[in-house]
């Protein structure tokens, strides 16, 4: 077989012309089943020529594409882009129609069925579903098959701003939707609260596989989000596509009719946001008050709740509302972050007040009518505001725990700690562990043993259920609301409590120590008494003091060298100083005036001056 086909006799030369019309996809004539299993094998010389000819091509094609430079892979990438765009579009449309398909077939269909059984009005479902049989049919009738068709098309003639052109005007038709969004809302929450039958048909749809664990609501949230999503891809194709293409100026125009369907739903998008964040909540707390189209959600965050009756804290994720607050707790759950509401708290009459505790630093208090929570910001959140704010502080505020008598049993009282009172706070005595047991106030907060605590009385804050009072807000309660009932709880309490308010000079809240690291913020109160005393308690409720500093001979130091640049004044007393710091310079100068005004009146006695 050396280059001569056996049976043909033919000269090499002619074997290897047919070799060459061989690999030109040309098939031999002539020979037909001739050959059953034929060889050919080029001699060196051919394949000497075949080489040369491959080297050939390569280096013209090689001079071809330096010539081009990348434009052919530049424009097949762009091309690419613009293709990825529209598939992304078909699959995102194919998606929305299932969820229309949802609402209108299946949650609007079942409701309406039930509606014509008596049930609950038909007027009903008809307000909360508006036109969403319109939308459904001009999506999966018209718009989703011609996206089909213009990708299926897309090699002969790509062109998606054509065809959105041809559909844009009839995305007017979602400012009714987006207009009735709000009004739906409420329906639905109001009658699934009304209705049993309702809200069977809800929660049966909704347990289905085809609702993918989410509420009614949610899935209503869709048309409201997908006008501006089509704005989104249509600028993104426009952006890539070349000004000279055929389909450029049908992408412009239907990008501005589609803008301005989609300014009509801007102003919902933001709402829609707020209601879809109501319902994330509403499934991690099982609150159904949460999805109400009032409530705006604000913050939410972790916390630390200090416990009423001694220091412990206990962590607590918070979630501010405008019109009210919810307290949780963690619980185990496999399916995401989910809460136990511990308490609700209204925004009506609510307070927030600093609070100072010495095991627990940055502490507030939130006092509502129905509760009161103390908190503690969790140190991980002081660290990192500290680290964004150097000049980090936090506002110093006086507290005051005393309750008003005209909200007395209207409003839940803060209650104070058992280790910060070891008598108690209405018959003086003191506490033990056998005899005499701390016991709570629920009306004012206040600490007592069991015989002043053995009172009930319905209290408002509570439901009007029956809780454990003490004496004086047992009289109280009890008593005619009218004339001397302020007094009267005052003289109660303060007739045992030394000092008393009508036995001070002036009294607050002042920052103790010589060293800002280990400041004390303590109750201080300048008395009356002769000579005077300043006595410093841990609150303004306790009545033991920490500290008894007498006045006499003692000097006052305005700017204490040491503390250049804060509101401070020193007491000396022999080689003793006492460095108090003041939360403004108007403070200040009203403890400068008073301490100066009460050792100035002890040097001059009034009996000398009477004797002189």
């Amino acid at each position: 077989m050396n280059g001569i086909v056996q049976e043909n006799k033919q000269p090499t030369a002619n074997g290897m012309r047919q070799n060459d019309k061989m690999e030109e996809g040309k098939m031999p004539t002539g020979y037909g089943s001739k050959f059953c299993c034929q060889w050919t094998v080029a001699t060196t010389e051919d394949e000497k020529i075949h080489n040369e000819r491959a080297e050939q091509n390569e280096e013209e094609k090689q001079k071809q594409e330096e010539r081009e430079g990348d434009e052919p892979k530049n424009k097949e990438s762009t091309e690419q882009k613009l293709f990825n765009i529209a598939t992304e579009l078909l699959q995102t449309e194919k998606a929305y129609v299932t969820r229309l398909h949802l609402l209108d077939q299946v949650f609007c269909s079942r409701l309406t069925e039930e509606a014509g059984r008596g049930s609950f009005p038909p007027e009903v479902i008809r307000n909360i579903f508006a036109n969403i049989s319109s939308i459904y049919s001009f999506h999966s009738q018209f718009l989703l098959p011609d996206l089909e068709n213009c990708i299926r098309h897309w090699c002969e003639s790509p062109g998606l701003g054509k065809v959105l052109l041809q559909h844009a005007p009839f995305l007017r038709m979602y400012a009714d939707y987006v207009r009735n969004f709000d009004h739906a809302m409420e329906l639905v929450r109001t009658w699934t609260e009304r209705s049993s039958a309702f809200r069977n048909i809800i929660q049966d749809i909704q347990s289905q596989g085809i609702c993918s664990k989410l509420t009614l609501q949610h899935h209503m949230l869709e048309p409201i989000q997908r006008v501006p999503r089509y704005e989104m891809l249509l600028k993104d194709y426009l952006k890539k596509l070349p000004e000279d293409d055929l389909d450029y100026e049908f992408t412009q125009k239907s990008l501005q009719t589609i803008s301005m369907a989609a300014t009509h739903s801007n102003s919902a998008i933001q709402k829609a946001e707020g209601l879809k964040r109501l319902l994330e909540i509403y499934e991690m707390v099982g609150e159904e008050e949460v999805v109400n189209p009032t409530n705006e959600f604000l913050r939410e965050g972790r916390l630390l709740k200090l416990a009423a009756r001694n220091t412990s804290a206990m962590e607590r994720h918070l979630f501010l509302f405008n019109n009210f607050l919810l307290c949780c707790s963690p619980k185990f759950s496999l399916v995401g972050q989910r809460f136990t509401v511990r308490c609700r708290i209204g925004m009506d009459g609510m307070q927030v007040q600093q609070t100072t505790n010495e095991d627990h630093p940055y502490t507030f208090q939130i006092s509502g009518r129905e509760r009161i929570l103390e908190l503690q910001v969790i140190r991980e959140a002081i660290d990192v505001f500290q680290k964004k704010n150097e000049t980090f502080r936090l506002a110093s505020r006086e507290l005051t725990v005393a309750e008003p008598t005209e909200e007395l049993g209207k409003r839940a009282p803060r209650w104070i700690r058992d280790n910060e009172v070891t008598l108690c706070m209405s018959c003086m005595e003191p506490f033990n562990a056998l005899t005499r047991r701390r016991h709570h106030c629920r009306a004012c907060g206040f600490v007592v043993c069991w015989k002043c605590s053995d009172y009930k009385v319905a209290l408002e804050y509570d439901g009007y259920k029956l809780n454990k009072v003490c004496k004086p807000c047992y009289a109280i309660l009890t008593g005619p609301r009218g004339e001397g009932l302020d007094g009267k709880k005052q003289r109660m309490l303060e007739s045992k409590a030394s000092p008393g308010p009508a036995d001070s000079v002036m009294s607050g809240f002042l920052q103790y120590g010589d060293n800002p690291q280990t400041w004390q913020r303590v109750w201080s109160v300048l008395t009356r008494a002769e000579p005077p005393v300043l006595y410093l308690y841990s609150i303004s409720q306790d009545l033991k003091p920490l500290f008894t500093i007498p006045l006499l001979g003692c000097s006052v130091e305005a700017f204490p060298q040491a503390f250049q640049g804060q509101s401070c004044f020193c007491l000396t007393q022999s080689k003793t100083s006492h460095t108090f710091t003041c939360d403004s310079l108007d403070i200040k100068r009203s403890w400068l005036s008073a301490l100066k005004v009460a050792m100035t009146g002890w040097l001059v006695p009034d009996s000398w001056k009477r004797a002189g």
